[in-house]
């Protein structure tokens, strides 16, 4: 037995150690799956090779486990004792809070306490989920502070009164002083307003670290302190993304790596590349520039003669742009002014209107100069940090007040550069695109909101070179990763398909589909694509059916709309029963769901998107799901259809390419909310004809679970009356 088998069979005895000591129930599923992940990550080369390059091994699994696996099992305890093994770290990434939690309160610490080998645990949070202290005194000693708006075309505190303000902040400083509160906004009783932190929030581009005279009561450079000596730290796709290459995280190439719910990682993916700028109400210029002066004159720094000029040609460069927005699209925002949606206008290929490549060019030359000078600031104030330690106050405030600005220009410069840019032959274009908020029936470009926007619209292309070119050692797992019960669809997502060092494994459930579970094929007679006949005949079919709901049961809407026409439709007797999404937050919501079902009262709730993955719903709090709509996305997505429009030119099809493979996957999701454990019986009912009828319908319906299926008459539309 060599070393590479050694280690596998190590690490599978600690697992097989755990599940007997745990008095755990095997399941073939999950060991299948503990067994790839070992052999994964068992051979891989970590660091430099001693010798030839040529000779690193490296290794990627892409794991579909079923629901009921239990696959935080299957991968921590190989991948932990892999890593004690190689004396490495385990990075644990996830997409969502929930996840993270359950990782770290709960799978972790019992896992802790049954492995053979002891470890450390950490979760890594972005700077942003913490408090800055610097900024808190700053505010409460000098409450007329001028401090960076949170959304860029929205007045700071615009909303709410200076007196609440302030008494929500000196009550955040009072907890912090008295232990009260840790200063992770997450651990705060009720989420705060946007505002309101985005004023006391930590930020790279604002922090001095050693130099700030808090810093020994950093809150976030306190908690970077748990992950030096953990073993495993537990992070999130956005953090994972955002900090490549920046040694905020164990580097790639030396350190063993799970992405959980890795369905989400395209998607992320392009929201981290995407780039945006305001073109209206560009006060902040004015503000950045005139906080740059005072700085460079605290510092002496001669490199900012220009910065004035600079400013003033990126808010003209900027406001023209606007103005050219306005006076384009302007026309369509008035035409749509009842309607609370912005106006978002993509450019087809890339291409911009004429006129526009000017005043955009302008701006990435002002904002180029701006930034250089702002680069040369704050170079000399860390210079003069380091030298006048006895000024450290005054200057990390100096530094804090240009970084809390920096962002935008920052973000104004790649904006500007990336609408000038034009693909090389055969290279996928960039996203473009303009959103217009309405504003007085004169629609000027002083009461229109416009921002501008780019974004690449192939995600594994940005994935193959920024991540996994740096990565050895990769578990990918999700309850749904294939689509028609094939990976292929997701490896072209996420960059790995064609990647000769990625293997594939179905762990199978353990759940009985075709015992525990019936889907009921109950398509309405009416085709989706009429939208309000459609809508009105799936009402008069819940209407019909919600009735027969006993205990606990979930609704799914691709709109809210028409989730908000149902609810309003329900007769007075039944209202008490349905608890819809938005009404409360979503932990009370489900709070109030169990209180209900466990009382033995009919519960249901009415959810969206957000509400159709990642909610756990075991025993009776989900005897019943209803399925309004194949879940497509919306079809008004830029990047989607920008993708869709690049796929028709290389005359290849976006809807079996893109549309299907990707509903698939989510109608997958949906479904999984119904069978959460081996002793759960569900009734799961999906009102879409297409499911049956369509030739995409029929293969998405093979990718699901062999639940037991029952195919309903469609209902004539003439009996289907609210």
């Amino acid at each position: 037995m060599n070393e590479t088998e050694e280690r596998v069979a190590q690490a599978m005895a600690a697992f097989d150690a755990v599940i007997d000591g745990g008095a755990l129930r095997p399941r073939s599923g999950q060991r299948a799956m503990a067994q790839r992940v070992a052999e994964t990550l068992a051979p891989v080369t970590l660091g430099r090779p001693e010798g030839d390059a040529a000779a690193i091994t490296r290794r990627i699994a892409v794991i579909q486990a079923g629901t009921g696996v239990g696959k935080s099992l299957a991968y921590l305890v190989p991948a932990i004792m892999l890593a004690q093994a190689r004396q490495t770290r385990v990075v644990v990434s996830t997409a969502t809070v929930a996840l993270q939690e359950q990782l770290v309160h709960q799978d972790l610490p019992a896992l802790a306490r049954r492995l053979p080998v002891p470890f450390r645990f950490a979760l890594a949070k972005g700077r942003g989920r913490y408090v800055c202290r610097l900024k808190l005194e700053r505010w409460l000693t000098d409450p007329q502070a001028e401090t960076e708006p949170v959304e860029e075309d929205d007045d700071l505190f615009a909303a709410a009164a200076q007196a609440d303000r302030l008494a929500w902040l000196r009550a955040r400083a009072d907890d912090l002083a008295h232990g009260r509160w840790d200063g992770d906004r997450d651990s705060l009783p009720e989420p705060p307003q946007a505002a309101w932190w985005g004023a006391i929030a930590a930020e790279a581009s604002s922090c001095t670290a050693r130099h700030c005279p808090v810093y020994g009561g950093c809150v976030y450079f306190e908690q970077r302190k748990a992950l030096v000596g953990a073993q495993v730290i537990v992070v999130n796709h956005d953090l994972l993304l955002s900090t490549l290459g920046s040694r905020q995280l164990p580097e790639l190439d030396q350190c063993l790596l799970v992405l959980d719910e890795a369905h989400h990682l395209p998607a992320i993916a392009l929201e981290q590349f995407a780039r945006r700028t305001g073109l209206t109400r560009l006060a902040w210029i004015d503000q950045l520039a005139s906080r740059s002066l005072k700085a460079a004159a605290e510092v002496e720094v001669d490199a900012v003669a220009d910065v004035p000029g600079a400013a003033a040609r990126l808010r003209h460069a900027l406001q023209e742009v606007g103005r050219l927005v306005v006076q384009t699209w302007g026309a369509q925002l008035r035409e749509m002014a009842d309607d609370a949606e912005p106006l978002r206008i993509r450019l087809s290929g890339g291409v911009l209107p004429d006129g526009f490549a000017a005043p955009l060019q302008a701006a990435v030359d002002a904002s180029g100069a701006f930034l250089a000078a702002l680069r040369a600031i704050g170079d000399a104030l860390r210079a003069a940090l380091r030298e006048r330690p006895d000024e450290a106050k005054r200057l990390s405030q100096l530094y804090a007040q240009l970084g809390t600005l920096a962002p935008r220009l920052e973000a104004a410069h790649d904006t500007a550069r990336w609408l000038l840019h034009t693909p090389a032959d055969g290279q996928a274009p960039l996203a473009k695109w303009f959103t217009l908020w309405a504003g007085t029936p004169d629609s000027t470009v002083d009461t229109v909101r416009v921002q501008a926007h780019a974004s690449p619209i192939q995600p594994g292309g940005l994935l193959r070179s920024q991540l996994w070119s740096g990565v050895r050692g990769a578990i990918l797992t999700s309850a749904t990763l294939t689509s028609g019960g094939r990976f292929d669809f997701f490896l072209r997502e996420v960059g790995l398909a064609d990647d000769a060092d990625v293997q594939t494994l179905e762990a199978a459930s353990p759940f009985d589909h075709a015992t525990q579970g019936r889907l009921v094929l109950a398509g309405v007679g009416v085709d989706p694509r009429h939208a309000a006949a459609y809508q009105q005949a799936v009402q008069a079919a819940l209407l019909r059916d919600l009735p027969t709901v006993r205990h606990g049961a979930l609704v799914l809407f691709t709109s809210r709309a028409h989730l908000q026409r149902v609810a309003a439709a329900l007769p007075a007797a039944w209202r008490d029963r349905v608890l819809v999404q938005g009404t409360l937050p979503r932990q009370r919501l489900l709070a109030r769901h169990r209180e209900r079902v466990a009382a033995g009262q009919p519960s249901i709730l009415f959810g969206l998107q957000s509400f159709g993955e990642g909610l756990d719903l075991p025993g009776r709090l989900c005897e019943d799901l209803f399925i309004t709509k194949l879940p497509f996305a919306p079809p008004d997505d830029p990047v989607a259809e920008a993708r869709a429009e690049w796929l028709r030119a290389q005359r290849r099809d976006p809807f079996m390419e893109l549309v299907v493979p990707a509903a698939a996957i989510r109608l997958a999701q949906w479904i999984g909310r119904a069978i959460r454990t081996e002793d759960d019986r569900a009734r799961i009912v999906c009102y879409d004809p297409r499911l049956t009828t369509t030739p995409y319908g029929r293969w998405m319906l093979q990718g699901l679970p062999p639940y037991t299926r029952e195919v309903l008459a469609s209902c004539p539309l003439d009996t289907m009356t609210a």
